[in-house]
């Protein structure tokens, strides 16, 4: 009967993980750079039949291993090359991550836990946002969870399948490196050689099982380099080595950002379980061995991860997202502990709550009054960016209404302390979890698609009304992955294509269009062969004719 009951619950978990996270899968373009990066990755395999090699603009692309990548090429191969099918596999991995946290925390404690567990992940604003994108972090961060899992159970005193679970905690350390790369294993191995240090490497391990380790991590998480070197693509190992290596000693253009940076994220971009968790991080006594020991293990994986990437100076959103797991751990212990007694609620969380609540709301609640005075806004010159100040003269339009949820959300975490007490710690929490999953759906629904219209839906218009003519298309003086996936970039049979001087001055054999920001203009000036073709919205388009 109790195994019904587990049945039943996974199957309401997954159905309402599926209706959240598949919905509105393709209701807006892909956004540079990562989503596009990566889908355009999918795209070239489909285009050249090399499922091997990752490439970008037909080049290999030593940044990612293929894992990923592998998922979007099947699911673009269902449902064609589209955004939908860019990011289904995350929508997926939505749903085996709370399938996953549901079954680990009713084997920890109970279905009450398993439950609590799933709302404190599935629940909160960035962990929600990142099962309805295209970048590699949700299956990369799976991954990495379940070998430090599988490792937590290894070093548990009363374990009964050590070899087990050594394989599986190699295998998915292995599936991690194959997904993103070495950092997958590096912080594995960091989270077990804290561990060791705490106990003192007071843990009884057989020669056998440290072999069974590295031949399995070897094995998988070493499969894709091995097949590279095989086809005499030695060099591009290399350099994907140099550049993880990179990472950690320069900051990317446009991804700097201060010490404290993941400190914030985690706190806004996490909440409510960023506020949840934080009195979990004190000691506490708890009877149960495993349980105890799976709150160790996740309080050291949360610093190692903080740590980490706040040593890295790279500041990307999602680098700290490995973070979740830890953190939706610690809520879950807090509001289920509340349950006995043990915890109450504070007035300092309170305060946070709201404080944060605000935050949040008031740019979704102040975007369309801002969008409808732009121009009082634009001729007081309080904008001091020429791109962003065109960006603003897209044609969006907005209902009126998009400020509800911003407002809703709002009052409803006011009201929450208004009609319950500190002692009811389970219905706070699941009210504010279920109201900022509402919230983010909402966000991105209402809001999203039109911040789009004024960031890049101009560009990857552009692009798109070339996809199928016989031209080359590139964009100078900015980034961009949009110019090969909307573009549907073939094959060059050229290889001066990749010359940009050529491209601008050199004896091209066909068309060249052109694409440029507008505080970038001034750097064309002095090709007096390009036609200026338009301009929208901050992009500004140039057509060189082949003679």
């Amino acid at each position: 009967m109790n195994e019904v009951n587990h049945l039943k619950i996974q199957f309401i978990i997954a159905a309402v993980a599926a209706l959240f996270f598949v919905p509105f899968l393709g209701g807006v373009h892909l956004f540079d750079w990562d989503e596009i990066n990566f889908a355009e990755a999918a795209r070239e395999m489909i285009v050249t039949g090399d499922y091997m090699t990752v490439k970008i603009n037909f080049l290999p692309f030593w940044e990612k291993p293929p894992v990923f990548i592998w998922m979007q090429v099947a699911s673009m191969k269902l449902f064609g090359i589209n955004e939908f099918a860019a990011r289904l596999p995350n929508a997926i991995a939505g749903i085996v991550t709370l399938l996953t946290l549901f079954n680990i925390g009713r084997k920890l404690r109970d279905n009450l836990f398993g439950v609590i567990w799933v709302l404190a992940y599935g629940g909160s604003l960035l962990p929600f946002l990142y099962f309805k994108s295209g970048i590699i972090d949700p299956w990369f961060n799976l991954f990495i969870f379940l070998s430090v899992y599988f490792l937590m159970l290894y070093s548990f005193p009363d374990n009964r399948k050590p070899l087990l679970n050594v394989t599986l905690s190699a295998a998915f350390a292995g599936l991690a490196i194959l997904t993103k790369g070495p950092v997958g294993f590096l912080l594995v191995a960091l989270t077990g050689g804290i561990y060791l240090l705490i106990i003192r490497f007071k843990i009884k391990v057989k020669f056998y099982e440290v072999v069974t380790y590295f031949f399995v991590l070897a094995i998988v998480g070493g499969f894709w380099f091995l097949v590279q070197i095989a086809n005499g693509n030695y060099n591009t190992v290399v350099e994907f080595i140099v550049y993880q290596i990179r990472l950690f000693q320069t900051k990317d253009a446009g991804h700097g950002g201060f010490l404290g940076y993941h400190f914030v994220v985690l706190l806004f971009g996490v909440f409510p379980t960023s506020v949840l968790a934080l009195k979990s991080f004190r000691r506490e006594k708890l009877d149960d061995p495993l349980y105890r020991l799976m709150k160790m293990w996740m309080i050291i994986l949360f610093w190692v991860v903080l740590i980490l990437f706040t040593i890295v100076k790279t500041k990307i959103v999602h680098y700290s997202s490995l973070t979740y797991f830890p953190l939706s751990f610690l809520a879950a212990n807090y509001i289920a502990n509340s349950v006995s007694k043990k915890y109450k609620w504070s007035n300092w969380q309170t305060v946070l709550t709201i404080f944060i609540a605000v935050v949040l709301a008031f740019p979704v609640i102040a975007l369309q009054f801002v969008i409808k005075y732009k121009d009082a806004i634009i001729a007081k010159n309080w904008i001091h960016d020429s791109f962003a100040v065109a960006n603003l003269a897209a044609d969006v339009h907005w209902g009126g209404y998009e400020f509800i949820p911003g407002v809703l959300f709002l009052l409803s975490v006011i009201l929450l302390f208004v009609f319950t007490t500190k002692k009811e710690v389970l219905k706070r929490a699941v009210v504010l979890l279920s109201v900022t999953t509402l919230f983010t759906f909402s966000v991105l629904v209402l809001i999203v698609p039109r911040i789009e219209g004024y960031s890049q839906r101009a560009l990857i218009e552009f692009f798109q009304s070339k996809a199928k003519k016989d031209v080359y298309v590139k964009n100078i003086n900015f980034k961009s992955y949009a110019t090969a996936f909307y573009g549907e970039m073939k094959p060059p049979e050229n290889k001066n294509f990749y010359n940009d001087q050529w491209l601008l001055t050199g004896d091209i054999d066909k068309d060249v269009y052109f694409v440029t920001k507008i505080d970038c203009i001034q750097l064309l000036d002095k090709c007096s062969n390009l036609k200026k073709t338009g301009e929208k919205n901050g992009f500004v388009f140039f057509v060189r004719k082949a003679k």
